[in-house]
């Protein structure tokens, strides 16, 4: 797939971004991709490439750009390296619930912009933590998100003041939701929470648990399961279909 590479102007700063779009004019409707924690990498060029031959305009920004030039995560051993556990920790903090927010917004400003996007709303979605972001991006800028998907997402109920569900009743979007099985991140009791907070608001949604572990739909995570990713490719093509302009 074509793509482009790209700077967008943030509050904090400047965010490198690539953009992922069809072969052909265009334009197309445009739709975010957060990384997992493990950030921008290959696989992820190569996953946006593939939503983007659904038919959608993909921008995969560098969530962690307000940690400079950053060195590339190994994510078979980040977990088990003390050090790089704790570098990655760092970084994950740096990426606040409010950063979200201004982050989303100029990337919605961008995608707006260009001349490959259609439409003034736009579809999200996410791995592990970038799933979390999807959601909480859905509730905190409502009339720009028309769908979110969150794919093996923690974090999503918690007992925090800004945990993603409390926002639910703010929401316009349609939510996926793809929880991964023996997830301490998003449990059971976790999802029949999240459930009930997005019926109680009217949010149209659906929230589903694969049969594989947290991981699973990211190529170079050793969770990675063919059949539960190739599942969660066909459901957000359906989820961006039915929300988004074409």
């Amino acid at each position: 797939m074509p793509s482009i590479t790209a700077t967008v102007t943030t509050p904090d700063g400047e965010c490198p971004v690539t953009l992922h779009t069809p072969n052909g004019p265009g334009p197309w409707s445009g739709v975010v991709m957060y990384p997992d924690a493990g950030g921008v990498r290959p696989t992820f060029h190569e996953m946006a490439d593939r939503l983007a031959a659904f038919g959608h305009a993909v921008l995969l920004p560098d969530v962690y750009y307000r940690s400079g030039d950053w060195q590339p995560f190994d994510m078979g051993t980040v977990f088990s390296d003390p050090s790089e556990r704790q570098r990655l920790y760092g970084m994950i903090g740096s990426v606040t619930p409010e950063a979200m927010a201004t982050d989303a917004a100029a990337f919605f400003d961008f995608l707006a912009g260009r001349p490959e996007v259609r439409g003034d709303r736009f579809g999200v979605c996410g791995y592990c933590m970038g799933g979390r972001t999807s959601v909480i991006v859905a509730g905190l800028l409502p009339d720009r998100v028309a769908a979110a998907g969150s794919i093996h997402g923690g974090g999503l109920v918690t007992d925090d003041p800004s945990s993603p569900h409390l926002l639910a009743h703010r929401m316009t979007a349609t939510v996926y939701v793809a929880g991964a099985k023996n997830d301490r991140s998003f449990t059971t009791d976790q999802a029949e929470t999240l459930d009930k907070a997005l019926t109680a608001a009217g949010v149209q949604h659906t929230i589903e648990s694969y049969p594989a572990e947290h991981g699973f739909a990211v190529p170079d995570n050793a969770p990675y399961d063919e059949e539960a990713a190739q599942r969660h490719w066909i459901a957000l093509q359906e989820l961006f279909a039915s929300t988004l302009p074409s």
